[in-house]
């Protein structure tokens, strides 16, 4: 019987080892790379959904925002109607521990 015998084993099951190990960070960053283009996606369609509904109620404005938000995937963080310039903040739930959520600014409106 050969000293080697079953050595192939070993290595394979190395090798997977080091795949398994190299996979899982790249999982990690691509799901959160996702998840803040969706909360870019988000915001931006929030700001426009908010200032196409109105550009003098906050209130109303705001109400659209959060409800364009929700409708992709996001709440609504922060919203301000200012000057006839809407500015909306959404967050993103991730199922990362060590980033539980992403966030997105953006605006629309009346440009100066």
């Amino acid at each position: 019987m050969k000293r080697d015998s079953g050595s192939a084993s070993v290595y394979v099951l190395g090798a997977a080892a080091l795949v398994a190990s190299l996979s899982l960070p790249v999982a990690v960053v691509a799901s959160g790379f996702a998840a803040h283009r969706q909360a870019v996606l988000a915001a931006d369609l929030a700001a426009l959904g908010g200032a196409g509904e109105s550009l003098y109620d906050e209130a109303q404005a705001c109400s659209a925002a959060a409800r364009v938000a929700v409708a992709n995937g996001a709440h609504l963080r922060t919203c301000v109607l200012s000057e006839g310039t809407l500015s909306v903040e959404v967050g993103v739930r991730t199922f990362l521990t060590l980033l539980p959520e992403v966030g997105a600014a953006s605006r629309a409106g009346v440009r100066s």
